[in-house]
């Protein structure tokens, strides 16, 4: 059980926004994938913030009211990201998740730097499968 790594299970970088991007363009990109959300980046590849359907969704409330949208996505961005590390055990971020309220986390390997997304769905399908082989 201890070596159940979430990088086994997580999703690639298919999915992140930069602070100077349109909410517009953000929301391309969200409509374009199956995620609800993403990590957005510095110019390096540190996560700095979320952006996820529900920012968006305000925002372009928001504009639609003034028929105008000139929001970045810093703008709108959650500042305060839960991030895990490439080696978390699958069961230990399974217990952060039932405390925390995201669905989704960036996952950072050892110089910090975005590799991927793992979501609740990815952490039962580990637990299901290792409950499988006992």
């Amino acid at each position: 059980m201890n070596n159940l790594h979430i990088a086994q299970y997580m999703i690639g970088k298919s999915l992140f926004f930069k602070k100077e991007m349109t909410i517009a363009s953000a929301v391309e990109i969200l409509l374009a994938n199956p995620q609800i959300g993403g990590p957005v980046l510095d110019d390096v590849g540190h996560v700095i913030g979320w952006l996820s359907e529900q920012d968006c969704l305000a925002k372009m409330l928001e504009a639609s009211y003034h028929c105008e949208l000139v929001a970045l996505v810093e703008d709108v961005m959650f500042k305060e990201v839960l991030i895990v590390k490439s080696d978390m055990n699958v069961f230990d971020l399974g217990q952060v998740m039932l405390k925390n309220k995201p669905k989704i986390y960036p996952i950072v390997d050892e110089n910090n730097l975005f590799i991927g997304l793992i979501s609740r769905k990815h952490v039962l399908k580990a637990i299901s499968q290792q409950l499988e082989d006992c």
